[in-house]
């Protein structure tokens, strides 16, 4: 869970502790699982928010990082410079 957990820290100056327990928080797991790949691909496909090999039908891209930004409650530079150009 390294990419969302990394954003967390950056995005909150979260120390890794804190960020871990966020992001399971936000993801509704235990912080242990973040690091159960089993779990974290379920979970990954449940939220749709991207998969290190994703399948046909989930989400891919810009669009994972749009349900990152979304589940974890935080700003994503690439989604915000996207909805600015769409949304101006």
């Amino acid at each position: 869970m390294g990419d969302p957990l990394g954003r967390v820290q950056m995005a909150r100056g979260m120390r890794i502790q804190e960020a871990r327990r966020y992001v399971a928080d936000k993801l509704g797991i235990a912080v242990l699982e973040l690091t159960d790949p089993v779990i974290m691909a379920e979970v990954r496909e449940d939220l749709q928010i991207g998969a290190v090999t994703p399948l046909p039908g989930c989400a891919k891209g810009i669009e994972a990082k749009f349900r990152i930004a979304e589940v974890l409650g935080i700003d994503i530079n690439c989604v915000q410079r996207f909805k600015d150009k769409i949304w101006r």
